[in-house]
């Protein structure tokens, strides 16, 4: 079991009794929602405490509190036994909690000790050399590597997320909490960070580790929360959880969070293929460039009800290709083809109306419009089309009523269409998007990182959405990070490396290896 697991020694097995932090009966509403309820938490000096749930099951509420952003209606919270009220992200600070959140925070087009000396007191003069002093202090204790004069922008996602956890304990924090750390960072990117923790664990730091992976949460986790609803459905211990087998203690987590006999929804179940050999190409893509080289020389093609996934690490173009296909980027040269048309020059409403649609891997800043109500937002590639508009003039209740329909279909937890999106979980957000593009007539989904930031519930469902689209005959491009994703529901892989497409595999028993070699750059 690699190195952090509930098999290492706790704070609790030093006989450290005193949590670093511990919140009790903490509650928090907002209008229509109770997001956590009698919610009670430890983190403990050696632990990894690794926080599940649901999206929507009062994660992010919980970390808020702890971080200062949000207050608690009730409940109590105490700091090395002491009672105290964390006010702002300054009072977490001063009492020893550090956050790393799950998107950057970090300028980048400053250097990384530049980055962190920002929020020094305006009247000191910047110290350079303690600056460096202290990073070296840190980089030592987490056992990294850090250039402190690399804009943090040229770094990769582990390296500038070793930076955000060395601003985190700039200042002697004692605890740290890491949101969603996983999300967008490459195995051995997710290796170095339970190397990470495991050595902060060691010297008596309390870690609150957020993830919906759950062999993520079994190789470093200590002991294990589970959300649902609000409330604090149950906890493992570090005895108990290291008393079980992977398979035992992954059945007791599913148990807490879906009930009892629930199937792991992470478990590969692979698609059956809806390809008809006889159907000729939807799309036909024919040495696409774009992007000013993050998209060069691209072909392949595309028939009905196929899916193509498309693998790599991040930041080799795929993103830059989704939106080429979707016409949010100009093509520079080559051409594409859709249902026998010429497309290249399209603009994205046109390709929309012929029935391509794009779900974009950013559903908050790029997929909605957080203010703007769900029924809006559900039209937003729609405007002044029938029967949503007529004359030029918007018809709320035809909007609603498509809102609610779709609402009902996707299952989209809210009180009701007129809500703003961006008080949605992601995962409700995101059953929205799923409602938007495959609503009227679609024939081919670009679907990018469709899974990202969700948790195995809404990971299961999306995958299920996508394997339903394609039975019906649409076809679909999968761009994912996850490699299991792609191999259970695409019928070909093709990797990307450096814009192009560095092969394309079929899929099937050593798919997984061949993959693996062209991500790297092999033949």
């Amino acid at each position: 079991m690699p190195e952090g697991t509930g098999a290492a020694t706790t704070g609790a097995d030093r006989g450290l009794d005193v949590p670093l932090v511990r919140l009790s009966g903490i509650t928090k509403r907002f209008p229509g929602v109770l997001a956590n309820d009698e919610v009670s938490f430890d983190i403990r000096p050696g632990e990894v405490h690794a926080l599940l749930g649901e999206n929507g099951a009062g994660k992010s509420t919980l970390i808020a509190i702890l971080s200062g952003v949000l207050q608690p209606d009730s409940g109590r919270i105490e700091v090395n036994g002491r009672p105290v009220r964390i006010a702002s992200p300054r009072d977490a600070i001063r009492l020893g909690i550090g956050t790393v959140y799950q998107h950057s925070t970090l300028v980048p087009t400053l250097s990384v000790v530049q980055n962190l000396m920002l929020g020094q007191r305006w009247w000191r003069p910047l110290g350079r050399a303690a600056a460096l002093a202290r990073l070296a202090e840190l980089s030592a204790l987490l056992g990294v590597r850090v250039d402190p004069d690399a804009t943090a922008g040229s770094l990769s996602l582990g390296q500038q997320q070793q930076v955000e956890i060395v601003k985190a304990l700039w200042r002697g924090e004692r605890v740290l909490v890491l949101d969603e750390p996983t999300s967008m960072l490459t195995p051995q990117g997710v290796e170095e960070l339970g190397q990470v923790m495991a050595r902060l664990a060691a010297r008596g730091f309390g870690i609150v580790f957020v993830s919906h992976k759950l062999q993520e949460v079994l190789a470093f986790g200590h002991r294990v929360t589970v959300l649902k609803l609000g409330r604090k459905a149950g906890e493992i211990p570090p005895a108990r959880l290291s008393a079980l087998s992977p398979a035992e203690a992954t059945a007791e987590i599913l148990d807490l969070m879906f009930g009892r006999g629930a199937a792991d929804p992470e478990a590969p179940r692979r698609r059956a293929s809806t390809i008809r050999a006889d159907d000729a190409p939807l799309l036909e893509v024919e040495h696409l460039s774009a992007g000013e080289g993050a998209v060069q020389d691209v072909s392949f093609t595309l028939r009905p009800g196929e899916i193509l996934g498309i693998a790599g690490v991040d930041g080799n173009g795929q993103k830059q290709l989704a939106e080429a296909l979707a016409g949010q980027l100009r093509a520079e040269a080559g051409r594409i083809r859709f249902a026998g048309r010429d497309i290249t020059r399209l603009p994205v409403a046109r390709r929309h109306a012929l029935g391509l649609r794009y779900l974009t891997d950013d559903r908050l800043g790029e997929g909605t419009v957080g203010g703007f109500a769900i029924g809006t937002n559900l039209v937003m590639k729609r405007v002044g089309e029938p029967p949503f508009w007529a004359g030029g003039f918007e018809r709320p209740a035809r909007i609603a009523a498509h809102a609610r329909e779709l609402i009902g279909r996707y299952d989209v937890r809210t009180p009701g269409p007129e809500v703003p999106i961006a008080t949605l979980s992601g995962g409700n957000i995101q059953k929205a998007l799923f409602g938007r593009e495959l609503s009227g007539e679609p024939r081919l989904l670009l679907a990018n990182k469709p899974t990202y930031g969700l948790d195995v519930a809404n990971i299961r469902a999306a995958r299920d959405r996508i394997s339903a689209a394609a039975a019906a005959g649409v076809a679909c491009i999968l761009i994912s990070t996850e490699l299991d994703e792609l191999l259970e529901l695409s019928d070909r892989i093709a990797v990307m490396y450096r814009g192009r497409i560095a092969g394309i595999v079929g899929n099937g028993p050593d798919a997984e290896r061949a993959i693996g070699r062209l991500m790297v750059g092999g033949a």
